[in-house]
C-alpha cells in the first residue's frame, strides 16, 4: 500500500502491470479527503500518452519511483475514461471504476448515496463522495491560492518552466609528459699525428791542406796514433695528452602550442506537451 510519504517519489514515476510490462508515466495521485491516504493514481496511456487512466492503489507496491499494480496493461488502457471535474471523482465515477477493476467494497455507512467504501478503507459519516489528490483539494496544477504551475517534481512555480542544458567547457592542466637529461661519459679513440724527428749520424769529411789550415795540420807530432770520437743524437716521438675545454652543452626547454579536439557528454533538458496537443506543436 502506498502512503502519503511515498507521493513525491511516485508522481512522475513509472507504472508497471502484473506481468511486469511498462504501462506509462504516472501523472497524479488522488487522496481521500477524510483520511488523506492515496487511493487512486492516473497514468498516461494512449497514442503519444495523451490519455490519463485511473488505477486503484489498494494493492499497489513501490520500488523507488516504480509502482506495480495487479492489473495488465490492456486492462488499464481499457478502463472507463473518467475526467473528474474540479479534481474530484464523483460517486458515480468511483462506482464505475470500482466495478471495472473488481475492487471489493466493504459496507461502511455514511457514504453519500449509500455507496460502500473502498477495500478495507473506512470512511466517516459526512463523506461527500469525492477525492482530492496530491494532499490538496482542487485540480492538479493549482495550489490553495489558485496559482498556476504546480510542479509534480518540486514546489509550486509560475506559469512556465525553465529548460536548462549543460555546455561543454574545455580547460587544460599541466602534466608530466616525459624527461630529458644530459649524461657525460669517457670514450677512448686512436689519433694519428706526424712528428718530425732528427737523427744524427757520422760522416767522413776529407779536407785538403791549404794555407788556411796548414798550421792546424802541423801542430801535432809528425807521426802518431790518435782517436777521435763524437756523440751521435737521435730524436724520438713522445706522446702525452692534456685536457682542454672544447664546448659547453646544456639543456633548454622550448614550448609548442597545438590545437587538440576534446569530446565530452553533456545533458540537455527536453520539454514536451502531453494531453491535447496541436498537430503543429514541436518538442523543445
Amino acid at each position: 500500500m502506498i502512503g502519503t510519504t511515498d507521493i513525491s517519489g511516485v508522481i512522475g514515476g513509472t507504472l508497471y502491470g502484473s506481468d511486469g510490462e511498462k504501462i506509462g508515466k504516472i501523472g497524479q495521485v488522488y487522496l481521500d479527503d477524510q483520511t488523506g491516504q492515496p487511493e487512486w493514481l492516473t497514468v498516461h496511456t494512449g497514442l503519444f500518452s495523451t490519455k490519463e487512466t485511473f488505477v486503484p492503489l489498494a494493492e499497489a507496491s513501490t520500488t523507488g519511483d516504480e509502482v506495480r499494480v495487479p492489473y495488465t496493461k490492456d486492462q488499464i488502457k481499457d478502463a472507463p475514461n473518467v475526467d473528474p471535474e474540479g479534481g474530484h471523482l464523483s460517486e458515480a465515477e468511483e462506482g464505475e471504476l470500482f466495478r471495472y477493476y473488481g475492487v471489493q467494497q466493504t459496507g461502511t455507512a455514511g457514504y453519500a448515496g449509500g455507496t460502500e467504501g473502498y477495500a478495507g478503507t473506512e470512511r466517516t459519516e459526512g463523506y461527500t463522495g469525492t477525492e482530492g489528490f496530491a494532499a490538496t483539494e482542487g485540480r492538479a496544477g493549482y495550489d490553495e491560492a489558485g496559482t498556476v504551475g504546480h510542479d509534480t517534481s518540486g514546489p509550486t512555480t509560475d506559469d512556465a518552466m525553465t529548460r536548462s542544458e549543460e555546455r561543454l567547457r574545455a580547460g587544460k592542466e599541466t602534466v608530466t609528459a616525459g624527461r630529458a637529461r644530459l649524461r657525460k661519459w669517457v670514450e677512448t679513440e686512436q689519433q694519428t699525428v706526424t712528428v718530425p724527428v732528427t737523427t744524427e749520424r757520422a760522416t767522413l769529411v776529407t779536407e785538403p791542406i791549404t794555407d788556411e789550415n796548414y798550421d792546424r795540420a802541423t801542430s801535432g807530432p809528425a807521426i802518431s796514433e790518435e782517436e777521435h770520437e763524437v756523440v751521435l743524437h737521435a730524436e724520438r716521438p713522445v706522446v702525452t695528452t692534456e685536457a682542454v675545454p672544447v664546448e659547453r652543452v646544456r639543456l633548454d626547454v622550448e614550448s609548442e602550442t597545438v590545437d587538440e579536439t576534446v569530446t565530452g557528454d553533456v545533458r540537455k533538458e527536453r520539454i514536451e506537451l502531453e494531453g491535447d496537443v496541436d498537430a503543429g506543436t514541436t518538442r523543445r
